[in-house]
């Protein structure tokens, strides 16, 4: 899959694409979950029946975060996260708009004339609630007026499971409610996060459960506090392990922000500095405060058997 960062307008002479016909699915697709996925699905069926490239449109920032929506500053995929996946699914091309505020004010007119006229679309594949131009007033009903002929539009039914509409919304409220595993159903597969082992404050190591502190590669929406069952990935190989996300109430009061730390079962390895990515498979518990440190060891001891249990079941 070709990568290609785009501004607006698009200028015919300036900017070098390869302007052949192509499907084009377009949207935010924050999440890439089950309905993302039919709309990029569409795309790829309806370029392979035309012998035609299939390309994806998304933006960044997000959309809602520059008209001030605080909680799109996390996202379920940023955009590294966001490329990875795509680049799995057999498209052609993704093309990353800039969402800046001359773009944010862009018409609906000028966004077909100046942006998918320019790339020489043959199909334009979006969701039934895909907005576009100034203040969202442009919809499916306005693009399929504004393409005239010169391009067909498809759009795509809500998808549902189990009798609700997937969408990213219901994802984040799943992640944040300790129902990890219906946000992973929505997503088709597991959540999952990047980064970077960092040093912590090597408390893991004395009571005998040393951790990965894990510093995010990019701001990923974090799950609800608690413990998790996490698959590491590290240099290519998986591991299993149990995963805390939170604020060590048991030892620090007030901690502002949460920390991610990881104990990989059967891994002595000292791996700072080192990328890896976590994906959540279950949620074990809410995270609390406990009474001494003893009864922390406890615990601990009980959620890593438990985590790798389930996790030698969920293979």
């Amino acid at each position: 899959m070709q990568s290609i960062h785009l501004n607006y307008p698009i200028v015919e002479g300036k900017d070098t694409l390869a302007m052949t016909p192509q499907v084009l699915a377009i949207g935010e697709f924050d999440g890439i979950h089950l309905g993302h996925q039919e709309v990029i699905r569409r795309a790829l069926q309806t370029a392979e029946r035309m012998r035609i490239p299939a390309s994806i449109m998304t933006f960044h920032p997000h959309p809602k975060e520059v008209l001030g929506q605080q909680k799109y500053t996390q996202l379920l995929t940023p955009t590294a996260q966001k490329e990875q996946v795509l680049s799995k699914m057999g498209l052609d091309n993704s093309y990353l708009v800039a969402f800046d505020p001359n773009f944010m004010k862009v018409t609906p007119e000028e966004f077909v004339e100046n942006m998918l006229i320019p790339m020489n679309v043959n199909t334009v594949i979006v969701g039934f609630d895909f907005t576009f131009g100034f203040r969202g007033a442009g919809t499916p009903d306005t693009l399929c007026e504004l393409a005239a002929g010169r391009f067909a539009v498809e759009v795509i039914r809500p998808f549902q499971l189990n009798g609700c509409k997937v969408s990213s919304t219901l994802v984040r409220e799943y992640l944040q409610n300790a129902q990890l595993e219906e946000a992973n159903r929505l997503l088709g597969r597991p959540y999952t996060i990047t980064g970077t082992v960092v040093t912590g404050d090597g408390r893991g190591r004395t009571i005998g459960f040393p951790t990965a502190n894990i510093e995010m590669s990019e701001p990923f929406v974090i799950p609800t506090l608690g413990v998790y069952a996490v698959r590491v990935t590290l240099d290519g190989e998986v591991y299993n392990a149990v995963m805390n996300v939170g604020k060590k109430p048991t030892f620090v009061e007030d901690l502002e922000k949460p920390t991610l730390e990881a104990h990989l079962f059967d891994f002595s390895r000292m791996i700072y500095g080192s990328a890896l990515s976590v994906e959540f498979i279950s949620f074990l518990r809410p995270e609390r405060k406990f009474g001494s440190v003893d009864e922390l060891i406890t615990q601990i001891r009980t959620d890593a058997d438990k985590a790798r249990s389930l996790l030698s079941d969920n293979v």
